[in-house]
């Protein structure tokens, strides 16, 4: 497996076009958007993109989104677009929305997972494009993690999953924005957002009527039109509470652990961290920087689950706005071990 690491030079475009035939002959190639980093093969090739549920450890039941750059591509893989459909992609792509469509015939039930939509995201970053056009085909991509893992922002993080199981990483540095696409369905009304992102509900109501969030995970028995419904992501190994509330009241909550503060990590906004003198703190993001905060939520679980301590504690958000997104995935990371002090 090779390790590519370069900016716009030669060498990376030999890289990026190394990359584009191991695509093209059935192989998996991981490589950054602006999400996360992806774990991509070509969507029209079923053997391929059953390798992807078997890198990763995913379960048959969790569908793929294939990643494109034109509406060409789109209308392949669609059986229509409607106009609701057209003004999130004329206004939003490209970019960290994934929009759900019905299907065409060319979309095989491994994508899919036998249901009747597909998930397409237009991503905006340079090098997924270049992927993506040099490859000839939509390229199915979820993130490039084992599942259940927080999905990587970077290449070494790819690496410490997938080292000897897939033939290439691609490395573009840090992901811009850190936690993975807003899915949205437009398939039946109301439309429905299932699973949070960058794009809140007020940014896809600048163009659809109304939009609402999806209330709860999806039955086990129902076949989900998007990644991320049905099972726990985001999980350090260790364990993770999370905390809401007034972290005034944190020494008290900390005391009552019985957990020497020492074997513990602390994921903490700046305000939070200068009001205790622990010895483990990552600081985030000040409180209300919701954009760097889900910027690093994942590369922090990361880099604190090294320490094997024994307990992770991070700081909660509001639910609102962005904060639902970064809510969303903490809530699967700590298996809603959520505590209000």
């Amino acid at each position: 497996m090779d390790t590519i690491i370069g900016k716009l030079d030669e060498q990376k475009q030999e890289a990026l076009n190394k990359a584009a035939q191991i695509i093209k002959n059935g192989g998996i190639v991981a490589f950054p958007t602006e999400t996360v980093y992806g774990l991509g093969a070509n969507g029209l090739d079923e053997n391929a993109c059953k390798k992807i549920f078997d890198v990763k450890n995913r379960k048959r039941d969790n569908p793929l989104i294939l990643h494109v750059t034109n509406q060409e591509m789109v209308e392949e893989l669609t059986s229509e677009i409607t106009d609701d459909q057209k003004k999130l992609m004329d206004n939003l792509w490209p970019g960290p929305l994934t929009i759900i469509f019905k299907k065409s015939d060319k979309v095989n039930d491994v994508v899919s997972c036998g249901g009747d939509t597909v998930a397409i995201r237009n991503p905006s970053n340079e090098i997924a494009r270049f992927l993506i056009n040099n490859s000839k085909c939509p390229i199915a991509a979820p993130s490039a993690n084992i599942s259940g893992r927080p999905s990587p922002t970077n290449a070494q993080d790819v690496y410490n999953d997938m080292k000897g199981k897939i033939e290439m990483i691609l490395d573009g540095g840090n992901s811009n924005i850190g936690i993975e696409s807003t899915v949205v369905d437009l398939t039946e009304k109301p439309y429905t957002i299932l699973r949070p992102g960058f794009f809140i509900k007020e940014d896809l109501e600048e163009y659809l009527d109304e939009v609402v969030y999806d209330k709860s995970l999806v039955d086990q028995n129902v076949i989900p039109k998007s990644p991320g419904q049905k099972y726990k992501h985001y999980a350090p190994k260790t364990k993770l509470v999370v905390i809401l509330g007034d972290m005034n009241n944190i020494k008290n909550f900390v005391e009552n652990l019985e957990i020497d503060t020492k074997e513990i990590g602390f994921i903490l906004s700046e305000e939070t961290a200068k009001t205790v003198d622990y010895e483990n703190i990552k600081i985030i993001s000040k409180r209300n920087d919701y954009l760097t905060f889900a910027h690093n939520i994942f590369s922090y679980l990361r880099e604190m689950d090294k320490f094997n301590y024994k307990l992770l504690v991070c700081e909660g958000v509001k639910e609102e706005k962005m904060g639902i997104s970064i809510m969303n995935r903490l809530k699967k990371s700590c298996a809603n071990n959520i505590e209000q002090i």
